[in-house]
């Protein structure tokens, strides 16, 4: 099998490149022929949404060893980041769609 340890490191990696690229596409909306910025606003979401399932499948793996202490001592900063994660990405993805909406009206 696998080391569960590269859950946690692939939710986090995931979730940098869930911010990362809304960024990237704010940057890069100077740009007249940037047409590549709705595949990353997916990809942006798709990262947040694997990383948010590599937590809930590594506190799976807790509950499958009965590891409850690791479980109860991490699931409520699990769960803040998780929303924070979430809500950050839509923000930053809803501006993405509200610059490229308003350079294309004009």
């Amino acid at each position: 099998m696998f080391d569960v340890v590269w859950l946690n490191i692939g939710s986090l990696a995931l979730g940098l490149i869930a911010w990362i690229l809304p960024v990237i596409n704010l940057i890069s909306g100077n740009k007249q022929e940037n047409k590549i910025w709705i595949t990353l606003l997916f990809i942006s979401l798709s990262a947040c949404a694997s990383s948010i399932f590599f937590q809930i499948f590594y506190h799976y793996h807790l509950v499958k060893i009965e590891d409850w202490s690791a479980l109860m001592d991490t699931i409520g900063s699990v769960t803040f980041v998780s929303a924070v994660l979430l809500i950050v990405t839509i923000i930053l993805n809803v501006i993405t769609l509200v610059v490229y909406h308003r350079k294309a009206v004009r």
